[in-house]
């Protein structure tokens, strides 16, 4: 017979320190020690992760993996909050782990300062409860979510440039829930990327906290998640739209096998 995990029972500290969100209903004491046990993996410190792991550190998520391959640089600090100018040069998980952990000593910070190839990939995925993708290119994306769907774990990914976002969560767990594969599987050209195209910071927040919200809805299984959703936002009009997605059942990532 295996051993279960000690589950983590908040502490009268932790009651205290979480209490404004403990009075929301649909988190109270029991979600919030769902969430000091809970693990997610975050990739990407840039934009995006930087505030998707601010909130979800602050927020109590118990143990947040960290995996980016990047160095500190001066460009980043425009929308990159989670490092701090003393950062430059240095391994942006590392420098994320500081700043996480001078924000909320309780958090389990485990970090990768390199690409995964698709085994640990793999397992990193597979030990997490939801995965983050804050990447900025659709190589990782895409191996990141192969892996979601070889794992069966949910996936909150997003994109900004310019003034422009997107954000969605992907769960298999219906037979016509969509990935991220089904969305982008016949693209003609690379994307457009910040590097070439510019972003404005504070969008970028915006998004990766959406990622943030929803990753806590999918961890205590409350309100409608953008499970199947594409959230479309332009912040020079601040229009939102939300758009269905369907799944592609020619899909090669979540479609049958041939």
């Amino acid at each position: 017979m295996t051993s279960q995990p000690a589950q983590h029972v908040a502490s009268d500290e932790q009651l205290l320190r979480y209490s404004r969100q403990i009075f929301l209903p649909e988190i109270d004491v029991e979600g919030q020690n769902r969430l000091l046990n809970s693990s997610v993996v975050i990739f990407g410190m840039g934009g995006l992760g930087s505030p998707a792991s601010i909130y979800l550190a602050t927020s109590g998520v118990g143990e947040l993996v960290l995996v980016d391959p990047d160095k500190v640089e001066l460009s980043n600090l425009q929308r990159q909050i989670v490092h701090m100018n003393s950062a430059l040069g240095q391994p942006k998980v590392d420098s994320a782990e500081r700043t996480l952990k001078a924000l909320n000593p309780d958090v389990c910070i485990r970090s990768r300062d390199q690409a995964l190839p698709d085994d640990e990939l793999d397992e990193v995925v597979r030990q997490s409860d939801v995965v983050v993708d804050g990447t900025d290119n659709f190589e990782a994306r895409f191996a990141i979510n192969a892996a979601c769907v070889r794992i069966g774990k949910p996936l909150v990914s997003a994109a900004v440039v310019r003034m422009e976002g997107q954000v969605s969560v992907y769960r298999l767990d219906r037979s016509d829930a969509p990935c991220y594969g089904c969305l982008y599987r016949n693209i003609a050209e690379p994307p457009q990327n910040c590097a070439e195209n510019g972003v404005l910071g504070s969008v970028a927040g915006l998004l990766g906290c959406i990622q943030a919200t929803e990753t806590i809805k999918v961890l205590l299984n409350f309100g409608e998640p953008l499970d199947g959703r594409l959230l479309l936002i332009d912040a020079r009009t601040m229009e939102w739209q939300s758009v269905r997605l369907q799944k592609d059942p020619k899909c090669p990532v979540c479609g049958p096998p041939d």
